[in-house]
């Protein structure tokens, strides 16, 4: 009995997932347990196993469509068995070109051609019916930048008649040519009754040679770019710059680097872990920092909910480490480890990078070298600390005396809208602190 493969649902909040890539393709023989699939959601990507044995029956959406969840993708089953009751809208969609279709067989030919509309070429796979496709191809009309007027964007013959009229007529070989390699005509034709021959195609829009390659941005980075540009626009954002003495926690990171060599911990406490220790101590002594700003209220947080911005190969991801107030130093290590290692792998629960889950985020370009940057805030949080690289800088020993002093910068980012200038820097002044006297 054939059974469907739906769109899995990945946190109450995700609505629709987008097709990275197709494993097995339909005539293929599956097995339990193997990956048929890999989608994504907003941030993370996941793969969609076979749940039985069978054949791949069917497939409904294409590499890059965005599904609606828990709608059915694609069919397994014995060979020969129908798939027309899971196709999803596919009655409807049929219906919608078979009464095009009708129209153009019934249409007047003294009717008025419609306007042809011209578009740029499609990625992937052009839709177009297949008798718009013949009718082209007998019409020696290039129809790659022809709009649909059809269901879904879809190229009828109406488009094709319309196309016709305006655009020059090619030879079959030259209509080969110019889809394989996306060239034009230029003015002078050379073939029979004035149609355009294979050698009057040239690359006419080129001017410089192939020097660069268009390529549309990934559903991550579309996200990413819209929630920086809506942070930047909706709040009114202003950054303090503040250094702090690192001694103390390069002291406690070497001690617990020769604690984890004899065994002693478990789990790497990096210089990482160490700061965000001391920001959710800061934390608690400046409730108001650990809010989200609602614009007309705002949210205080009784618990912290630590954000860490990880970068990984897909973009930049948020997670947030929930009740992180309540984690000892190594529990707040192995915390923000795996969540670090989830968002890598593409594993991470997709709740947890909601912006909303996080009441305050840590972005630390140190290992990088970057001495001071501008952190931008992950709306609807109130403010953002940025950790920057440790640098010698000379500084009072006292007496009179001077001496380099590893120093590391920290760039607090705050929205002026729910905190005063006042409030910010007696915040990152409290963080200085905490690094340079923390306590465990």
């Amino acid at each position: 009995m054939a059974i469907p493969v739906i769109m899995p649902r990945q946190g109450q909040s995700v609505e629709t997932c987008i097709i990275g890539e197709w494993y097995k393709q339909v005539g293929d023989q599956v097995k339990a347990g193997e990956v048929l699939f890999s989608y994504e959601t907003d941030k993370a990507s996941f793969e969609e196993e076979a749940k039985e044995d069978g054949e791949l029956l069917a497939i409904f959406f294409e590499e890059g469509d965005e599904v609606p969840v828990l709608v059915n993708v694609a069919v397994l089953g014995k060979s020969g068995e129908s798939v027309d009751e899971f196709r999803p809208g596919g009655e409807s969609i049929a219906l919608a070109e078979t009464e095009n279709e009708k129209v153009e067989a019934v249409a007047e030919p003294e009717q008025e051609v419609k306007e042809v509309v011209f578009t740029d070429k499609p990625e992937g796979k052009i839709k177009i019916s297949p008798r718009a496709k013949v009718m082209a191809e007998k019409l020696g009309v290039s129809y790659e930048q022809v709009q649909g007027s059809g269901p879904n964007g879809r190229i009828i013959a109406q488009d094709i008649e319309a196309a016709a009229e305006v655009l020059p007529k090619m030879t079959p070989l030259a209509q080969e040519k110019s889809q394989a390699e996306g060239l034009a005509p230029t003015k002078e034709t050379t073939g029979l009754g004035g149609r355009v021959a294979a050698e009057d195609l040239a690359n006419v829009n080129r001017v410089y040679g192939d020097d660069f390659e268009v390529k549309k941005l990934s559903n991550i980075r579309k996200l990413i770019a819209k929630a920086m540009h809506t942070s930047l626009q909706n709040s009114a954002q202003l950054t303090h710059h503040m250094s702090a003495d690192a001694r103390r926690i390069m002291a406690l990171r070497k001690k617990f680097k020769k604690k984890l060599e004899a065994g002693e911990l478990s789990q790497n406490i990096t210089i990482n872990d160490l700061v965000c220790f001391a920001v959710i101590k800061a934390l608690q002594k400046f409730p108001q920092v650990n809010t989200h700003f609602l614009g007309d209220s705002m949210r205080w947080f009784k618990k912290v909910h630590l954000g860490l911005a990880v970068d990984t190969d897909r973009g930049l991801m948020v997670p947030a480490v929930k009740n992180a107030d309540d984690l000892s130093i190594e529990g707040l290590s192995a915390q923000l480890s795996a969540v670090a290692g989830q968002c890598r792998k593409g594993s991470v629960d997709p709740e947890l990078l909601k912006p909303e889950a996080a009441s305050f985020t840590v972005s630390n370009l140190g290992n990088y070298g970057v001495e001071m940057f501008t952190p931008v805030i992950n709306l609807p949080q109130t403010a953002i600390l940025g950790v920057c690289t440790i640098v010698p800088r000379p500084k009072d020993l006292g007496d009179g005396v001077y001496g380099f002093v590893p120093m590391m910068g920290l760039s607090l980012t705050y929205n002026h809208q729910a905190l005063d200038g006042g409030e910010a820097t007696l915040f990152l002044r409290e963080i200085k602190e905490q690094i340079e006297t923390l306590e465990l």
